[in-house]
């Protein structure tokens, strides 16, 4: 969806409806909705409330489309308002999570081996991103989960690039500590530096 055709249809749709074809703007909603609502999931795990959030995003975005000044790509713009939308939204009502300490540590190695299966440590993967504090959590999400490299994480965020690899780096250090228990051959890959992290 990143391509210069996205790009290109995006800007056209955004022109149409400032321009007064209103119902262009359902080309932007049949573009964006799923990734949307997945990066609402991402905040709060729940699918309901992720659409909902998602259609207030929207709404946010179709209120204020005069706004995007086109100097960087439409999804970018479109993801920093849903960004602030869903933090808005979860100060409001929180999600229920547990902080990082809460999290129950993995089991014991050999207890581990039986047990755990690859859908149980993404899901405590997951909840221990979402237990992070807000700044770091959000960058780990763009990153990590919803594969914008560095410069994309950083316009969507309104910070420096730098601040972004900050962000980052201190995030992962975070999940580490919490995950230093697992035995190393059952870490999770995303925690690791990225190659895109450079770019």
């Amino acid at each position: 969806m990143n391509g210069t055709p996205s790009i290109d249809e995006d800007r056209a749709l955004v022109s149409a409806v400032l321009a007064g074809d209103t119902p262009a703007f359902a080309g932007l909603v049949r573009r964006w909705q799923t990734p949307l609502v997945n990066l609402a999931w991402r905040f709060c795990r729940d699918r309901g409330r992720a659409e909902e959030m998602a259609q207030e995003a929207f709404l946010r975005a179709f209120r204020n489309l005069a706004q995007w000044r086109g100097d960087a790509a439409f999804s970018t713009w479109l993801f920093a308002l849903a960004m602030n939308v869903y933090r808005t939204e979860l100060r409001r009502i929180p999600a229920t999570m547990q902080s990082l300490d809460e999290i129950a540590e993995p089991a014991d190695a050999g207890d581990t081996e039986m047990a755990l299966d690859a859908e149980r440590r993404d899901e405590s993967v997951r909840r221990a991103v979402l237990a992070l504090p807000e700044k770091y959590r959000d960058a780990v999400l763009l990153f990590y989960f919803h594969d914008q490299n560095v410069p994309a994480a950083a316009r969507t965020l309104g910070v420096p690039e730098g601040t972004v690899k900050a962000r980052l780096f201190r995030g992962r250090e975070l999940l580490r500590s919490k995950l230093s228990r697992r035995p190393a051959s059952r870490k999770p890959a995303q925690l690791a530096q990225h190659p895109k992290e450079a770019r």
